[in-house]
């Protein structure tokens, strides 16, 4: 599948290469780590079904295993931080102005989902710490509430299910042209919408499956970008081309 490289005129052809392999490489990890983490969290700590608990119970079970919780909720943060330079590279790929529509919500996407998973690390801990003694239990439960609706569901996951799906659908228009078959393409657009059905999930409860089907949807379609995007080859006229002993297809190409 042939992409014009006319398309690039301010990367050269091993710049694009290499920039195509730095994006893949991001999404790829950022699928990994966010599968990882959400398997173990939802291993130790029933996450995130457990939030539908009473405060008292969260913060009991936090304790309990906070040391697994805090690295796998940093392991989330790191997945999500991703998004940033996955944004950035990308952006360089598509160029003009839906470059920088990309490479603008990949960030926004990224520091929304990270400023909602950090309470976990920085805010969390004294408040299960302070909740243990009856003086402060009430003080530190409401506490917890408040940063859970603030930086949880107001920040990391409205904002962050809208971002990351407008996020999904610029890739695909910018990726669709020239790398993305038809069917990638069709899983991508279908993941963004059913991850933006969470937008509604305090409305329709319903939209919470709709919006995790939509993540399982979307993190394997990363990797399957990713991979699109670390098969493409420079050209056979240029250095990296002519590197690889002649067998590299013509033009920007992802091998068949």
């Amino acid at each position: 599948m042939s992409s014009d490289a006319d398309r690039h005129p301010s990367l050269t052809p091993e710049a694009v290469v290499r920039t195509c392999r730095l994006a893949g490489a991001a999404l790829a990890t950022a699928s990994v780590l966010a599968i990882a983490g959400f398997t173990v969290l939802g291993s130790v700590f029933e996450y995130p079904q457990i939030l539908d608990e009473p405060t008292g119970d969260i913060l009991a079970s936090y304790r309990k295993h906070q040391g697994t919780i805090v690295t796998w909720f940093s392991v989330l943060a790191l997945s999500a931080a991703l998004m940033g330079p996955a944004g950035i590279w990308l952006g360089r790929l598509a160029g003009g102005t839906l470059g920088r529509w990309i490479a603008g919500v990949g960030i926004a996407a990224a520091v929304v989902q990270v400023a909602g998973l950090q309470r976990w690390v920085t805010l969390v801990p004294d408040i299960s710490h302070d909740a243990l003694n009856p003086g402060r239990r009430a003080d530190a439960e409401d506490r917890f509430e408040l940063w859970h609706n603030i930086l949880g569901k107001a920040v990391g996951e409205t904002l962050g299910y809208a971002l990351t799906a407008t996020f999904t659908v610029l890739i695909v228009i910018a990726l669709r042209p020239t790398l993305l078959p038809r069917w990638l393409a069709v899983l991508g657009l279908a993941s963004a919408a059913l991850i933006a059905t969470g937008v509604v999930i305090p409305l329709i409860e319903a939209a919470s499956l709709t919006n995790f089907a939509g993540y399982v949807i979307w993190c394997v379609w990363l990797i399957a970008v990713a991979v699109v995007l670390v098969r493409v080859r420079a050209p056979a006229d240029t250095p990296a081309g002519r590197a690889d002993d002649g067998r590299r297809p013509h033009r920007h190409q992802v091998d068949s």
